[in-house]
């Protein structure tokens, strides 16, 4: 087989499909009988200069696809199964590697210097292959360029693949120094230089003590901003990418330069090319998240002991900048607004112009609203699009104040121009801007309302008007819609769009039957408004919500219909059947809360379950997550009723919480058992073996996404809750369980916010366990079986206490447990409170919180402890706790933003909490990625990215891996 691995090969790639299937399963049939021989031969392959470069590519790509995965449970395989290969048969396929960088062919070397990376990914955390680093420098001096090129270009994948602590300060001197020299001026060949700057930018995060030095410090400056001026394109894009990793890595330490990169970057957002005008561009940008993160975290006040002072940057360069920026605005493309993906100048500046507004607030008005009176009326579009950009864009950040009296005055224009401006991308913007003004400057927290009854019937008539537009322009209009419905929430018994509900809704509908609804997520934006109309509406609209359902039931109805469908036909079908489903979550959540709607609203229940399990059976990841959340909604609503669906749906909540690969909807699966256990509660106990089991089995999974694990713990305490002391036969399961990840969680010192972030979520779902059974054994004789168990809890609350990292929510959580404990363990729980080592001063320091829950909680354990008036408090805080606990909080959807902030979620971007815990705010996504740079999401939305940093731990790797904490 090793003889014709080069034929397999190239036939692999063939373009009949017969001989390159068959390719396929005889490469997959090799690796499973021989791995070592496998792998030899395609390392083999790839270093032959002899062999096709087709073959010699795929060959590294098979390599490199062998030791990665980006499954988290495959990768650990994957690592498992190199470590445990013949030492001898890794250093032949790693000498066949190094050998390869000396190719002349070179997409070989590309690819031999990735699948290094890949190796020593693995390799250097273990301690092996301590020679690699030394043997890639000495490659450095080689006299072929491109052997200098593919070494450079391996460091820098490997600082990519590598956490900065595997590798010692003295390497790492010698990689920086490597890749600065091959980065500077001096260096003749464009290749070499390229390699360079793209391994600097990976390289950065090694770079701390580097940075430290001023001298050192300095050379990699200057080499960086030289390379700005390369006049190789490719090399200038590179290096403005190392200046904003540089940003938001050693923010810190650029005061010194700040100067000559605001030239630099002036320099290039005005005459260079567009790739690299976008990176200078970025360069503020992420100065302006790093000082509106330690302006949000310090709240203004610096003192001298301050980890990370702001240097305020953005405000000295606000009189130079903002021009900049506003000219940008004025670089538009002709079909910006019909490309979901696009992203360009204008878009960018737009994008600075706003964070720049967040940074700085009030400062920012003046140097805008001349451009904007300059531009607003002038008859070239380019112009009225720019100034409308520019005032949206600073809509977020000033104060109220400072924009009320300029809003006023242009709510009219605006409105005039949404239905007369002749432009499409004008139109467009306007009403962007319009939703921006709604979001921002309307709601319950305003002093002085900007929408009155003399404009109300208005803006409405021109938003629904807009909603027939192109559908660009009509998914801005749905936008600015749900913000004017999202702005009345509060607004009491009457609500000012009472008398346009009707219409309102039927436009809405009507949207979404028009045949080019698919484009610009037309048909999404109608749904998700129609959903706020619906969540914000009042108490006298109840009757018209109603009539809603009966129309929505039909809607989902037709899409069940048993017609054969192509491919894509039913991939959009699925999407609107989630859609729908959302639709009826909604509607269920807002009938379902007051008595009267709710008991008209049940002669529906049986026909909506109905059409929920029809759903179930499409089998789509998107639209079993939204009929999911809907039954979640439906069991809230009906209560112990519910238990007449539970022998048909059981086997779709089973197989919800089978779904490790679409692991969102094993997640909300989790959260509907919640919602099922609060409604039924012991009428579910003929479903909780099957449902343990399963929950037992996904913890102890290694292919479930972490994010699932923290839900499952407190779902066992919602279990316990429901059914009390029959619980006492799951204990024996779930708290050794309990007891590990709580062991694990504990300790976090050293971990990046991520980690911290989930360690705490792991923690609460873990207290919140143990709450629901300490709560669920209350008054039964057998609370004696929870004794063995209480002082591993106090000590595990002692160590996160010792720890000073929980946030607000573990705490609350945390102290009620102690509360929990002592009540419903009584007398014994004394003795055992008083070994505690900090329980007393956890008790006062969340005694004294500014924030009330905590402080509520505190003051019920202390009671507890204290055993004054423990029976009848605990039963008025039971039921307080169940009332709060089954509040049906619905999804939390995201802000639409034509600009910088993405766009309205997709389907299933709800975000699921616990029902116990207080909803928490939706951190914003980390990307890993390469020397890429920035990437852009729809309609302008920026990511900011990251680099991942391996957390080790000497916990056992096992549990680790399970909980995800590796």
């Amino acid at each position: 087989m090793a003889m014709e691995v080069t034929q397999v090969l190239l036939n692999a790639q063939s373009i009949d499909g017969t001989v390159r299937k068959h390719a396929e399963e005889s490469l997959k049939q090799f690796q499973e009988q021989n791995l070592p021989s496998f792998l030899l031969s395609l390392s083999g392959e790839l270093a032959n200069d002899e062999k096709p470069v087709d073959s010699r590519k795929l060959a590294g790509l098979i390599l490199k696809n062998a030791l990665d995965a980006k499954e988290q449970h495959r990768k650990f395989e994957l690592v498992q199964r190199w470590l445990s290969l013949d030492a001898n048969v890794k250093t032949q396929i790693k000498a066949s590697l190094l050998k390869t960088l000396t190719s002349p062919v070179p997409d070989a070397r590309s690819t031999a210097s990735q699948v290094i990376a890949k190796i020593a990914g693995i390799e250097l955390p273990q301690k092996h292959w301590p020679e690699l680093i030394g043997s890639l420098l000495s490659n450095i001096h080689q006299l072929p360029a491109h052997v200098k090129q593919a070494t450079l270009e391996t460091l820098g994948y490997l600082c990519e693949e590598v956490s900065p602590d595997v590798v010692d300060q003295d390497h790492v001197n010698k990689i920086l120094t490597a890749v600065v020299q091959g980065m500077n001026a001096s260096e003749g060949n464009n290749d070499v230089r390229l390699a360079a700057t793209r391994a600097l930018y990976n390289a950065l995060g090694f770079a701390h003590a580097n940075f430290n030095n001023d001298m050192e410090r300095d050379y990699i400056m200057r080499v960086v901003c030289e390379a700005t001026q390369s006049p190789e394109v490719k090399i200038r894009q590179a290096s403005f990418e190392c200046l904003v990793s540089i940003s938001s890595t050693y923010y810190d330490k650029l005061a010194p330069y700040m100067q000559d990169i605001y030239n630099i970057t002036a320099k290039a957002v005005r005459e260079d090319e567009e790739p690299v005008a976008l990176q200078a561009i970025e360069f503020w940008s992420s100065i302006c998240d790093e000082e509106i993160d330690i302006l949000e975290e310090y709240a203004g006040d610096f003192t001298a002991d301050s980890d990370v002072p702001c240097f305020y940057f953005i405000k000295q360069a606000l009189p130079a900048l903002v021009p900049m920026l506003l000219e940008t605005l004025l670089k538009q493309e002709e079909e910006q607004d019909q490309d979901e993906g696009a992203w360009n100048i204008a878009m960018a500046g737009g994008t600075c112009l706003g964070l720049v507004a967040r940074t700085v607030g009030d400062d920012i008005v003046p140097l805008v609203i001349p451009f904007i009176e300059e531009n607003i009326a002038k008859p070239d579009w380019r112009q009225r699009e720019a100034a409308t950009y520019a005032f949206g864009s600073i809509l977020e950040g000033p104060s109220p104040d400072k924009l009320l009296h300029i809003v006023n005055v242009a709510l009219s224009f605006m409105l005039s121009a949404l239905t007369k401006d002749p432009n499409n991308h004008v139109k467009d913007t306007t009403a962007w801007t319009l939703g921006r003004i709604f979001e921002f400057l309307h709601g319950s927290t305003m002093d002085t309302p900007i929408i009155t009854q003399a404009n109300c019937q208005q803006i409405i008539t021109v938003l629904l008007q807009s909603m027939k537009d192109t559908p660009n322009v009509a998914e801005k209009a749905c936008g600015a819609l749900y913000f004017l419905s999202q702005g009345y929430e509060d607004v009491g018994p009457s609500s000012p769009l009472t008398p346009f509900f009707q219409e309102i809704v039927q436009s809405l509908l009507t949207v979404t039957h028009r045949e080019d609804s698919g484009e610009s997520r037309l048909r999404t934006a109608a749904y998700e408004t129609l959903n706020e109309v619906v969540r914000c509406s009042t108490d006298e609209t109840a009757p018209m919500v109603l009539q809603l359902v009966p129309v929505i039931m039909m809607e989902l109805h037709k899409t069940l219909e048993g017609q054969k469908l192509s491919s894509d036909e039913r991939e959009k079908q699925s999407e609107l059947q989630g859609l729908l489903c959302g639709c009826l979550q909604v509607i269920i959540q807002k009938l379902g809360s007051s008595e009267p709607t709710k008991y008209v609203f049940m002669q529906y229940a049986d026909q909506i379950m109905g059409l929920f399990l029809r759903v179930f059976a499409c089998r789509s990841a998107t639209v079993h997550e939204e009929a999911m959340l809907a039954i979640g909604a439906l069991a809230y609503a009906t209560g112990p009723d519910f238990a007449k669906y539970m022998p048909e749906f059981y086997k779709y909540l089973e197989m919800g919480l089978q779904n490790f690969e679409e692991y969102q909807v094993c997640a909300v699966t989790v959260g509907v058992v919640g919602d099922i256990c609060r409604a039924l509660e012991e009428k579910i106990l003929p479903y909780c073996d099957g449902i343990m089991t399963q929950l037992l089995k996904d913890l102890s999974s290694n292919q479930l996404h972490r994010s699932v694990k923290p839900p499952i713990f407190s779902c066992f305490g919602d279990i316990a809750l429901a059914i009390g002391e029959n619980f006492e036969k799951y204990l024996m399961y779930a708290m050794p369980m309990l007891q590990s990840a709580a062991d694990l969680s504990a300790h976090t010192s050293g971990a990046d916010d991520d980690m911290t972030e989930y360690t705490n979520s792991l923690r609460n779902g873990i207290l919140e366990a143990y709450s629901g059974i300490f709560q669920g054994f209350k008054n039964s004789p057998k609370t004696q079986l929870l004794i063995p168990y209480a002082p591993h809890i106090l000590q595990f609350v002692d160590s996160i206490y010792m720890e000073k990292d929980m946030d607000e929510v573990v705490m609350k959580t945390a102290i009620g447990l102690l509360g929990d404990l002592a009540d419903t363990l009584g007398n014994n729980a004394g003795s055992l409170i008083q070994q505690s080592l900090s329980s007393k001063d956890f008790l006062n320091e969340c005694l004294s919180s500014e924030d009330h829950m905590i402080k509520e909680s505190a003051e019920w354990a202390k009671l507890a402890i204290s055993h004054h008036h423990i029976r009848q408090l605990k039963l008025s805080a039971f039921k307080l706790s169940l009332t709060l606990a089954s509040a049906p909080w619905g999804r939390v959807v995201g802000s639409w933003r034509k600009l910088g902030s993405g766009s309205i979620p997709e389907v299933g971007q709800g975000l699921q909490t616990s029902r116990k815990s207080s909803l928490k705010k939706k951190k914003k996504t980390k990307i890993v990625v390469g020397h890429g740079g920035f990437k852009c999401g729809s309609k302008g939305g920026r990511y900011k990215f990251d680099m991942l940093i391996t957390l080790t731990s000497p916990v056992s790797l096992a549990v680790c891996w399970l909980l995800g904490m590796t």
